[in-house]
């Protein structure tokens, strides 16, 4: 039954429209087309590859001295504890969703207490609909009491406007979730803001792997606030009385309005307000000297028909020069076909590719067909490492596993290493699997920094080695590997929920 009620929901995207200025496919010819002010272009040699960055995203330049990088779940956690219990001007936090264990209660105690103190403090929470009010004790009731005491204090639930109708009114808790998702993780504290994978929940707190920026800039924390509000406005607002309503600027509910209505007009909210801020950056001629990193930020929304970051995603790795070489890590190897081609066909950089072994899925164990999840990823992996060695790559391109016992596997994004270089130059991090389900099905949002900082670059390179040392080659584990034969019949029907 559940598969007849997503069937005709698989293609039913909107039409794409041009999100900002493309960057060429081919991007040399974009570092030397000319269209973004010289000076924000990268003159260094081989960064010259990567001013392409500058025609389809803003950027913000700052010193790699103000950008940490964090290493463990714990301190991803004391971090954004102590932040928020001090913070003077806002919060603001965007997840998938919040737990209900102790250590969320902390967290959520640890704002409430800051609140009571600092009437001049604002919160805004943006989770997902249908897993922020998953089950009786929820993220939504765990927050009431804040929203009830104070004014300054805003809960939005973004809704996909896939869901509707019947499949809405028929398909059960979690299943539902499978049509779309809020899966953007941007924390903002006053000027702080930490980009991330990791969801507000214990095991992300605790023995869930994942990768974690913390960057203190006032400018790029403006705009994610303002970015993040105008995802609160096409998304549902809890009033007191916990009843989700219409945003006071918004007249369409996401599962009643014409599906291409609402993605239209949220699409071009979104893309309105990236394209002012790109135009108001190229409108500043000033020369900057002093910054040694730049940040741009990328996001995708299939299915509102933008499709940002994962062209970006696509022209780095199609644009790596020879001899550089690329660190790449999914918390699920469920890479598109684009990627996988571009892998294959386009990157000519030494690869290496970090997933979660089956024992570090967060799946594992998981009842019903969700449980058969862990080896389909490795059935994915499979087929393209036979990809690989068909078109005569597999010596460029290292597949490894990561497997530490008590732990699950999440972190991913990238690290780019320009020709001679022996730490990272490029990451990519944020909550993009680069996955089916990233490119056209969730809410996304990553940063692409680029550095000449050797303090940044050493901490990210650190911050690899970290992940690297619970992974082990995985070419002849995937070869060997048993998969279901219920698992391979469906695999390739379902790749797009997973």
């Amino acid at each position: 039954m559940i598969r007849r009620l997503f069937s005709t929901l698989i293609t039913d995207y909107p039409p794409v429209g041009e999100f900002l200025p493309a960057a060429s496919t081919n991007p040399s010819q974009s570092a030397q087309n000319g269209s973004a002010n010289s000076a924000t272009t990268f003159r260094s040699p081989h960064l010259e590859s990567l001013n392409w960055l500058h025609t389809i995203s803003p950027c913000f330049p700052v010193s790699g001295d103000r950008i940490e990088v964090i290493y463990e779940p714990s301190a991803f956690y004391n971090t954004l504890v102590s932040k928020c219990a001090v913070a003077k001007r806002r919060i603001m936090l965007a997840s998938l969703y919040l737990g209900i264990g102790s250590k969320e209660s902390q967290l959520v105690n640890a704002i409430h207490d800051n609140m009571k103190q600092n009437l001049q403090l604002k919160v805004d929470v943006l989770l997902d609909f249908t897993r922020g009010t998953r089950g009786e004790k929820n993220s939504q009731t765990t927050l009431m009491p804040l929203l009830r005491e104070s004014d300054n204090f805003r809960l939005s639930l973004y809704h996909t406007p896939v869901l509707r109708g019947l499949t809405k009114k028929l398909a059960p808790p979690r299943w539902n979730e499978l049509l779309g998702i809020q899966h953007m993780k941007l924390y903002l504290v006053d000027d702080t803001v930490i980009i991330s994978g990791a969801n507000l929940s214990n095991d992300y707190f605790t023995n869930r792997q994942d990768r974690y920026v913390m960057i203190e800039d006032s400018k790029l924390a403006d705009f994610y606030a303002e970015f993040l509000n105008k995802v609160q406005e096409f998304s549902l607002n809890v009033n007191r009385n916990g009843e989700a309503c219409l945003h006071d600027s918004w007249n369409m509910l996401p599962y009643k309005s014409a599906q291409a209505d609402f993605a239209g007009e949220a699409r071009e909210r979104i893309r309105n307000y990236f394209k002012g801020v790109l135009e108001r950056q190229r409108s500043v001629c000033e020369e900057d000297k002093v910054s040694d990193t730049w940040i741009f930020p990328l996001i995708e929304m299939g299915q509102l028909g933008i499709h940002h970051d994962s062209l970006a995603t696509k022209n780095l790795l199609s644009g790596c020069l020879k001899d550089s070489k690329l660190k790449l890590a999914t918390g699920y190897f469920n890479l598109t076909e684009t990627y996988m081609d571009t892998l294959t066909k386009d990157c000519q950089a030494e690869c290496s590719i970090l997933m979660a072994h089956p024992n570090a899925n967060g799946f594992l164990g998981a009842k019903g067909p969700a449980g058969g999840i862990p080896a389909a990823y490795s059935l994915i992996a499979r087929k393209f490492y036979e990809k690989l060695k068909q078109s005569g790559q597999d010596h460029r391109v290292s597949l490894f596993e990561y497997e530490r016992p008590g732990w699950t596997y999440h972190a991913k994004g990238l690290w780019y290493y320009l020709p001679g270089s022996t730490l990272p130059n490029v990451t990519l991090i944020g909550s993009s699997n680069f996955g089916e389900r990233s490119v056209n099905r969730d809410l996304e949002a990553q940063i692409c920094v680029v550095t000449t900082n050797g303090g940044l670059q050493r901490k990210l390179q650190s911050e690899f080695e970290n992940i690297l040392q619970h992974s082990t080659t995985a070419e002849a584990e995937l070869t060997a590997r048993p998969v279901p034969r219920w698992v391979r019949a469906v695999v390739g029907l379902f790749r797009n929920f997973f």
